[in-house]
């Protein structure tokens, strides 16, 4: 146990107390856990050397002693007193703590100047001995490792930035650009991590940042054509042919390049990104991870993510903590990510004493043992010191780290707002404070590094750069892939329309036996579970009687035969692994050992990998970490599953401004596959729907593919579909809670194998063509439907499924309803209320249908739930009252009185 009265030794050491020292001492020799982290850190750099006890004649402590507790608290505390604030608003926290009258006065300058001059460093909160040592030997050794950029290349940099501000607030006055103006240090920061990864090797940058300052750095750092980006001021589109595109705000596009030196080659790419603050960083973390299995980086070194943030946002974003989380765990770490934080000071309005609690913004970073970098952004060659620092640490130990830039804005939140109203003190002092490329130039002046005029031709050159580049933006042909981060050698990845006859996605049975073995397999000297190796045995001998077929096999043999193919899965959620329902079981754990083991993954030596993995508690950063993962391997099929389909409201900013509007904004196409559970089987409001309705509401421009299978081999169809289909789409998949185990939701191998395909629509093969009602559904509610028929023996009456609500199958849907002219009802039924599920979506494509058959039914009825505010009941009696009532209201055409006027 940690003791919680040892003394503060920050504070002076006397005769009168270290008798006691000693007595902690030798308690600490025997049980480091015993004293408090401080008193602790202490004597760890004074090993088992005790404390020289000072003499009564001294009066003091010892001065080994006196020395090392002066470093200690430098160390601990030294950037609450380091000079940070380039506007000098917020004087320093600590500015008389770290200056004891009796210090010797050489060291305490040598401290001073190490933590507190325009660098302030944090990371003593780091408990592993070598990390905290190597901050210190980069702080307190006089030798300092020299700039990857020279001084002339940082003013080059500033010039740059700054003039490239100035220009655009002449040229596009009263246009919102969300400029750099008062934190151009930025770039410096960007260009020397660019420089680092250069002369280490890496392959590519994936960054991720806000609209503020990235026009700046598309154009400084990204190299993106001026001409390109003030032809996008002027408001210029394209139309690619057969690609809807909407676009989106010039400060919200991605951009690339590719940087050469000498032979190597860097490829930098910043990813687009929505206004929903921090919503890209789990997709840039995802991209790099797949940047890294896709090229076999298995020590994560090549491929680097960097991430800018806001202060108030970085501290107020749930979204930074998840994907914070997610640095350090096996199936998404990726080697360490470097923050960037652009710290204005303020928010969009507000002050920091409203944004956030603790000392620091970046003080949620700790939770994961990332160090964290404070730096005055008036200082560039600190700031590039302490962007040098950060890609070695990354390097060295492949953590995440944090670099806190701070600076200001000159403007408000965008150059249309007057940031006076609220920040009066504030405007006043950086209306009168000098430019950080007129401070830097001044100083290299009075060093004589330049000439007098040198600063002044900069940026002569850059305006008439800027004049050039302006006058050919009237003429400047804009080019889609710009937006892109990848070259598109597959055209078809950007052109699809949805058809009518589906890819053939069969698999021949013997393959799909191979994986059948191979999917029940485990190492002889594997112990498993017994009632799971009843379950392996029950699965093998299906597969070998080729049927019946349940959901979970059928979805392993989709896996299995992927990859086989060559297409590597991956898999993540909550309860991946075994399932949330216990049906899949695809990693096994020993029951001795505790060791994991994927049978999918060794089905032959000649495969693709297969990757199940169980995620941390979250739907928000662990979908962007996915979504971010399939757009940088699109020859995978990735999947993200939800514990149950609901919980994916805890992720809709991705679904909303990635998944749904990321091919027609952006340009970015992904295949993801999101699994969610779904069904109305009494559980209560929350585990009942995944909304359908939500996602269906988000259809248009055939942008998403969403299905709701109510077979095993439709389910194993729609997931080869993916792979099959050569342009990617995010595949929505309504996947069954109590079918996993329904005796009637099965399907042979035959269903699977050569020369068969996904159904949008499944007939009624059991009913004649003279069925006189239809009844059309999807999911479950289909085999409430066929037991209440089939146990009433009802004739006359046609189950039609349809299993792909998105694109609308309206040709499958009138081949199969023109199997029924004499039909004189047709019903729409659902288990969900009237106001979700896919009801007030098919409707009126459905009737489109019947009138573009002829048919004599042209009016289509609704039979299902009231509309509801709550998704279902939780209470049992009345779910039971509910199914019951609809079902038989479906089978014999009976009206359900709407309890209210629809609203």
């Amino acid at each position: 146990m940690t003791t919680t009265n040892s003394p503060d030794l920050r504070y002076a050491i006397t005769s009168d107390n270290s008798a006691y020292l000693d007595s902690l001492h030798a308690q600490w020799l025997a049980d480091p856990q015993s004293v408090d982290p401080q008193t602790a850190a202490l004597f760890e750099t004074l090993g088992d050397s005790a404390p020289q006890r000072p003499s009564s004649a001294e009066g003091g402590a010892s001065a080994s002693l006196r020395d090392e507790q002066l470093r200690h608290a430098f160390r601990v505390s030294g950037h609450l007193s380091a000079q940070l604030d380039p506007l000098a608003l917020h004087p320093p926290r600590q500015q008389d703590a770290l200056s004891p009258t009796d210090a010797d006065p050489t060291l305490l300058a040598r401290l001073k100047r190490a933590y507190c001059g325009t660098i302030g460093v944090e990371f003593m909160h780091l408990l592993d001995d070598a990390q905290r040592q190597w901050w210190i030997e980069r702080f307190e050794t006089p030798h300092q490792a020299p700039l990857p950029l020279s001084p002339d290349h940082i003013l080059t940099l500033l010039t740059r930035s700054e003039g490239f501000e100035t220009f655009c607030q002449q040229r596009f006055t009263g246009m919102r650009r969300f400029g750099l103006e008062g934190s151009e240090s930025l770039n410096v920061a960007l260009q020397t991590l660019i420089n680092c990864a250069m002369q280490s090797n890496s392959a590519s940058i994936s960054l991720g940042m806000p609209h503020r300052g990235r026009l700046n750095a598309m154009a400084n750092s990204l190299r993106k054509p001026y001409a390109a980006i003030f032809s996008e001021f002027a408001g210029q589109s394209f139309h690619p042919e057969g690609i809807p595109v909407s676009g989106d705000v010039k400060y919200h596009l991605g951009t690339a390049t590719t940087l050469h030196q000498g032979r190597h080659q860097l490829r930098l790419a910043l990813l687009p990104n929505p206004s929903h603050l921090e919503a890209v960083d789990p997709v840039v973390l995802g991209r790099v991870r797949a940047d890294q299995d896709r090229h076999h980086d298995t020590q994560r070194q090549k491929h680097l993510g960097v991430l800018v943030h806001g202060d108030a946002a970085f501290a107020g974003q749930g979204v930074v903590y998840e994907s914070l989380q997610l640095s350090r765990l096996e199936g998404y770490r990726t080697g360490g990510t470097v923050h960037l934080i652009v710290n204005n000071q303020i928010g969009f309005t507000t002050g920091q004493e409203a944004a956030h609690s603790g000392i620091w913004n970046s003080d949620v970073a700790k939770t994961v043992q990332a160090p964290i970098l404070h730096v005055n952004g008036d200082d560039p060659e600190a700031v590039a010191r302490c962007a040098m620092l950060a890609h070695e640490w990354r390097q060295t130990f492949g953590t995440d780290i944090v670099v806190d830039i701070i600076a200001y804005r000159r403007h408000g939140h965008n150059e249309t707002d007057d940031p006076g109203f609220t920040q009066p003190a504030m405007v006043d002092t950086i209306k009168n404070h000098p430019t950080l490329r007129r401070l830097y130039a001044q100083k290299l002046q009075d060093q004589g590094a330049i000439k007098d005029d040198h600063a002044q031709r900069l940026w002569d050159d850059v305006q008439a750069t800027l004049e050039r580049a302006f006058k050919e933006a009237d003429h400047y042909q804009p080019d889609p892939t710009e937006w892109l981060d990848y070259s598109p050698q597959d055209p078809t990845r950007l052109q699809d329309t949805p058809q009518r006859i589906q890819p053939m996605t069969g698999v021949p049975l013997p393959r799909l036996l191979t994986v059948g073995e191979g999917l029940t397999a485990t190492p002889r000297d594997f112990h498993v579970h017994p009632r799971l190796a009843r379950q392996l045995k029950a699965r093998n001998d299906a597969l070998t009687a080729h049927g019946p077929i349940d959901w979970a096999t059928a979805e392993s043999l989709a896996f299995g035969t992927l990859a086989l193919d060559g297409h590597p899965v991956r898999l993540s959620g909550q309860d991946s692994g075994r399932g949330t329902f216990s049906q899949r079981h695809a990693v096994l754990s020993d029951q001795k050992t505790g060791a994991h083991y994927t049978p999918l993954a060794h089905i032959a030596r000649r495969q693709a990998p297969v990757e199940i993995w169980d995620s941390p508690l979250s739907e928000y950063g662990v979908l962007g970490f996915e979504y971010g993962y399939s757009q940088g391997n699109p020859e995978a099929l990735v999947l993200w599953e939800a514990q149950f389909g609901d919980f994916a409201n805890g992720a809709q900013i991705v679904i909303d401004q990635f998944l749904a509007a990321g091919e027609t904004k952006w340009l970015r196409t992904s295949g993801l596959t999101l699994l969610l559970p779904h069904g109305y089987e009494g559980a209560g409001p929350e585990h009942s729907s995944a909304r359908p309705e939500r996602f269906l509401q988000l259809c248009a421009e055939n942008n998403l593919r969403v299905c709701m299978p109510s077979t095993p081999a439709n389910f194993f169809h729609a997931l080869r579909r993916q792979i099959a289909r050569r342009c990617r789409k995010p595949l929505i998949v309504f996947t069954p809670k109590s079918l996993l185990r329904h005796k009637k939701a099965v399907s042979t191998l035959e269903e699977m194998g050569p020369h068969t395909r996904f159904q949008p629509v499944l007939g009624d093969p059991a009913t004649p063509k003279n069925a006189r009602r239809i009844v059309i559904c999807s999911g479950k509610v289909y085999y409430d439907l066929l037991a209440a028929r089939d146990a009433q023996k009802l004739e006359g009456i046609a189950l039609i499924r349809l299993e792909q609500l998105y694109p609308y199958p309206h040709h499958p849907l009138a081949d199969v309803l023109a199997r029924h002219p004499n039909a004189h009802d047709v019903i729409w039924c659902q288990e969900e209320p009237r106001n979700s599920g896919a009801w007030r979506f098919i409707d009126r494509r459905i009737e489109y249908t019947l009138r573009d058959l002829d048919h004599p039914v042209s009016r289509l009825r609704y039979v299902g739930r009231d509309a509801s505010a709550s998704p279902a009941t939780g209470i049992a009696s009345m779910h039971k009252e509910q199914q019951e009532a609809l079902v038989a209201a479906a089978l014999t055409g009976e009206e359900i009185p709407e309890r209210t006027p629809p609203s």
